[in-house]
């Protein structure tokens, strides 16, 4: 059963605000350069110091989620048996792989599920088995990774971007003058950037009048329900995956799932499932949806292995108290930051109709009030505090379509632009401590008030 997360009233949360406000005003008396606000300053780059009276991250922001020990075991279990390949397995008996798609479909609600070696890997099967034909037309979000433009290029079609708006979600409106203005585009596939879901109700709808096929890239999404189901199913396919800065942790990985037995044994085959391989499978439809295609279509090879299968397994049975875990301490985090910083920024709003979010990380707006130089002036107080704060517009930021020379944008995305330029990212580590995020607050907070009295901006 999965139930809405709430967000915790203003009494439930973290009273270290109080300790940590210190006025614009303030700020402005004292402060001549960055160095002068700080008693005991350390040279560091861009000019900017470390005081011992501001606050500083000591944990490593880039800290994965650890696998269980019930996962080491296995893992450690397996090697000892040699079987790492997902079909070296005895007639009767069921791989690792095999029960964590199992798994993984049943946590999500789908009938069909095929791992595989990355979400990217998934990512293209979505396109290839839903019948996109080499140069043809993809539209997709203008703010994703670049793994998914890549999956489209990989698939052999090309990418046609749609503006995403400053809830970092895709523009619905430019969505349906995307798909007027491309009549013979036959695929959106849309990207859950940092679990972010727009108005699928309305995406679906507009696919549907244009004759599109639906994909959902679910990469950041594990967990995030739209509605009464999981996301992916307003979509005829979606991917999950298990890379390490997810909410599954395998290294890489990734998981196809889908409802339509047609899209589940084309996959099945290209990921590997020659010959009759496919009768080791669990979750794939019987053998009279195969027919002749292990004979017509290839094999690329692409399977996850038991090894990976292994880790992940023991850390869907903590998907939901994770997520409440994350979520807690989002709220708590995103109020201290309205208390003390609200007049300077904007969060990302959910789009109505999300039921469950999964916040693992944070992300800001930062308000036109702040020029580029100093947003590169917060973002050089923030990591001289211990705490990197990435800007999804940087110049050489993956997310940052400009940097996506594979396939580039031919026209031009101002307001996907204008959001990337002032939206920072940070993520929230489940195994850092309660103390840890009142640290990472302390230091977004005093970066941006040192940032905005320096420019003497209210």
């Amino acid at each position: 059963e999965h139930k809405a997360i709430k967000r915790p009233t203003p009494t439930e949360q973290s009273t270290h605000t109080s300790k940590m406000k210190f006025s614009l005003l303030t700020l402005a008396t004292v402060l001549i350069s960055a160095d002068a606000l700080l008693s005991n300053p350390v040279s560091s780059k861009a000019g900017v110091a470390k005081d011992v009276d501001r606050a500083y991250v000591t944990r490593d922001i880039k800290t994965p989620d650890p696998v269980p020990v019930e996962g080491q075991q296995a893992a450690l279990e397996l090697m000892k048996t040699g079987r790492l390949y997902r079909y070296n397995v005895k007639a009767g008996e069921d791989s690792v792989v095999s029960l964590c798609e199992e798994e993984i479909a049943k946590y999500t609600g789908f009938d069909y599920c095929v791992a595989l070696n990355s979400c990217g890997s998934a990512l293209m099967l979505l396109l290839k088995t839903t019948g996109l034909e080499h140069g043809q037309k993809v539209l997709s979000n203008a703010f994703t990774f670049g793994a998914v433009p890549s999956a489209i290029e990989h698939a052999g079609g090309k990418a046609v971007y749609v503006e995403s708006n400053m809830d970092h979600v895709i523009s619905v409106a430019d969505l349906e003058k995307k798909l007027i203005a491309n009549p013979d585009c036959n695929h959106v596939l849309i990207s859950h950037m940092r679990g972010k879901v727009a108005d699928m109700t309305a995406i679906k709808n507009l696919c549907d009048e244009h004759g599109a096929v639906l994909l959902e890239d679910c990469a950041h999404s594990l967990g995030v329900r739209w509605g009464d189901k999981h996301t992916g199913h307003m979509g005829k396919a979606c991917a999950v995956s298990s890379q390490s800065y997810k909410m599954i942790n395998s290294g890489e990985g990734g998981f196809l799932l889908t409802n339509d037995a047609e899209i589940a044994a084309q996959t099945a085959v290209i990921a590997g499932a020659y010959e009759g391989l496919a009768g080791k499978h669990k979750m794939v439809p019987g053998p009279e949806a195969f027919g002749t295609k292990p004979v017509d279509l290839p094999n690329y090879s692409i399977r996850m292995s038991n090894l990976a299968a292994a880790v992940v397994r023991p850390q869907i049975k903590t998907l939901d108290e994770r997520i409440e875990k994350y979520n807690n301490r989002y709220y708590a985090l995103v109020e201290k930051l309205e208390a003390a910083v609200g007049d300077h920024i904007i969060m990302p709003q959910l789009t109505p109709g999300v039921t469950q979010m999964v916040h693992d990380s944070v992300q800001i707006n930062l308000k036109p009030k702040f020029t580029e130089e100093m947003i590169q002036e917060f973002l050089d107080e923030c990591i001289a505090h211990g705490l990197p704060v990435e800007l999804f517009g940087h110049k050489s930021n993956a997310r940052n379509f400009v940097n996506w020379g594979f396939a580039p944008a031919e026209d031009p995305l101002p307001e996907t632009a204008d959001m990337l330029s002032r939206a920072v990212d940070c993520r929230m580590p489940l195994m850092w401590d309660d103390e840890d995020f009142d640290d990472m607050a302390n230091v977004l907070i005093e970066s941006m008030q040192v940032v905005l009295a320096k420019h003497n901006v209210e």
